[in-house]
């Protein structure tokens, strides 16, 4: 029998009989368990251990979900993803550095649900420095966390393009700087803080208008901002800077409200009791219907917005 030949010399260049073979392909949805491994392909019946491991194997735009409660750490997502952790806990604890590093391309989008993360910063070991850091991507969106005990931030949102961020349901307590920090180092961002706690921290909520960025818009509605060290809300910046306060209460800060050089806090429907002083600056301004009693002085009052319900 004639041996059959391996190349094909008359085209005059080496044909391969099998190709190489292809990658494993990554997953729409991967799974985490405490009791998990990271050399597994992290699906339901073989979950991985940690965040890390399953990012590697879940595709850009998939989700990562919790099997059970676990520790499954530190985790930098580069492209758009979904983490949430429904009816478990998602524990990310943090000896050193950020828990979620968050390093998305221009339309990349990052959501995360009903994870719980721990800074350390009152333990004698590591510290962790920023809950969420929000560095770069088109939006951030948290749901349902629980971010404490860090060094400097709960959540930094200081994207180097245009984005938008929402925080919902979200509690940012004992956290050493502050509870938020809205700090863009390039174009416009805007956001939504609805129905959170922001407790005993620094400050509540920090808008720092000179990171580079062209301006922020932020809404604050149905959300408590108690017991804050410096200030409740503190807002400066020489680019534009809009911050509206509605259906929340500001209590038992340092001071409640500061707005300095351009930046702007408007209020409304809310109440501020028990704050060393209502407000610093004179662009914090009222629509005339908040409840204003009990503060070191409740006079004098913001003024009134011009041309608004009062």
């Amino acid at each position: 029998m004639r041996q059959i030949a391996l190349v094909a010399i008359a085209a005059g260049f080496v044909v391969p009989l099998m190709a190489s073979a292809p990658a494993q392909a990554q997953a729409t949805r991967t799974w985490v368990s405490g009791v998990g491994d990271d050399v597994n392909p992290c699906s339901r019946t073989a979950p991985c251990k940690t965040f890390a491991g399953a990012l590697s194997k879940t595709a850009a735009g998939g989700e990562i979900n919790c099997l059970d409660s676990g520790g499954f750490g530190a985790v930098s997502p580069n492209k758009s993803l979904t983490i949430a952790c429904v009816g478990v806990i998602g524990g990310v604890l943090v000896a050193g550095g950020n828990g979620i590093n968050f390093n998305g391309a221009a339309a990349d989008v990052l959501y995360l649900k009903g994870l719980d993360f721990e800074g350390l910063s009152k333990t004698t070991g590591g510290v962790g420095v920023i809950g969420i850091s929000f560095n770069s991507g088109a939006a951030l969106h948290v749901e349902d966390c629980s971010i404490r005990n860090f060094s400097t931030f709960g959540i930094s949102i200081k994207p180097s393009t245009a984005a938008v961020f929402s925080v919902t349901r979200t509690t940012m307590y004992d956290n050493t700087s502050g509870g938020l920090q809205l700090r863009p180092t390039g174009g416009f961002t805007s956001g939504a803080i609805d129905s959170s706690v922001i407790f005993k921290n620094g400050n509540g909520i920090s808008i720092d208008g000179f990171g580079g960025g062209t301006g922020t818009a932020l809404t604050v509605a149905r959300t408590v901002i108690n017991s804050n060290t410096t200030t409740g809300i503190t807002a400066t910046s020489t680019v534009v800077s809009n911050t509206m306060v509605h259906d929340s209460e500001v209590s038992n800060n340092g001071t409640g409200l500061s707005a300095a050089n351009g930046a702007t806090i408007r209020i409304g429907s809310s109440s501020m009791s028990g704050n060393g002083a209502i407000f610093s600056g004179a662009n914090v301004l009222s629509y005339g219907n908040n409840q204003i009693n009990g503060n070191g002085a409740d006079t004098p009052t913001p003024a009134l917005v011009p041309g608004g319900l009062h």
